[in-house]
């Protein structure tokens, strides 16, 4: 599936716009060439998210949804050298098939780190899907701009499964 950007956007590439409020935010758009449901599905089923979930190369040996607000999910990131990364949070809103909200902390030997938020809203374009992330809370600009790698190799791996 191609993606499919505004004619203003390079294509392949998504857009990084911090608030102006917070230097520490991170705001990606996607156009996906897929129906709302089903690019919501691809993030709130485990059989889905496995697909397509962390950068380009690693894959999903461990993911756990408890979709419910107030439920936690936990998934394993492992990278093709062997090292896993372990990402965990709390559901705070799920609004079918709009919006998707949840709490974001890296795990280091069992421990949950540094907190943060990110939303997802999931918006209608025709037969296509308008995505909006929004990542906020980091800690510095560095984990700001790595968190966008990530996110922006994910979605190319989310394009490629909705194809």
């Amino acid at each position: 599936m191609e993606n499919l950007q505004n004619a203003n956007e390079p294509t392949g590439n998504a857009k990084m716009a911090p608030d102006t409020n917070s230097q520490l935010e991170l705001k990606i758009e996607r156009t996906f060439d897929a129906p709302r449901d089903l690019v919501f599905q691809a993030w709130t089923e485990k059989d889905h998210m496995i697909k397509w979930w962390g950068p380009a190369g690693f894959t999903i040996p461990r993911c756990e949804i408890d979709l419910r607000e107030g439920g936690r999910y936990r998934t394993t990131m492992r990278e093709p050298d062997g090292t896993d990364h372990i990402v965990a949070g709390v559901y705070r809103e799920i609004s079918p098939p709009e919006k998707l909200a949840f709490t974001w902390a890296w795990e280091e030997n069992g421990v949950p780190g540094h907190e943060m938020l990110v939303t997802v809203d999931f918006e209608e374009d025709g037969d296509k899907t308008r995505l909006t992330l929004t990542h906020t809370g980091f800690e510095n600009e560095e984990s700001r701009e790595g968190h966008n790698q990530g996110w922006c190799s994910s979605f190319e791996c989310l394009t490629e499964i909705l194809a």
